[in-house]
């Protein structure tokens, strides 16, 4: 039997999801940011479709 909850709870559950989700997103590119900036040099990858002679 689902739980009866008040009038408001619903919106006020779907915009504390909202708001994690969107702090969520923020926290991960802010890091990616942060990666890139101050992380070491990428080596490329090697580029198999070349042949060596």
């Amino acid at each position: 039997m689902p739980a009866i909850l008040p009038r408001d709870a619903r919106p006020r559950l779907r915009s504390a999801i909202t708001t994690v989700l969107l702090i969520m997103i923020s926290v991960m590119i802010v890091r990616d940011i942060f990666v890139r900036r101050w992380g070491g040099p990428t080596t490329p990858a090697p580029d198999i479709t070349r042949h060596s002679r």
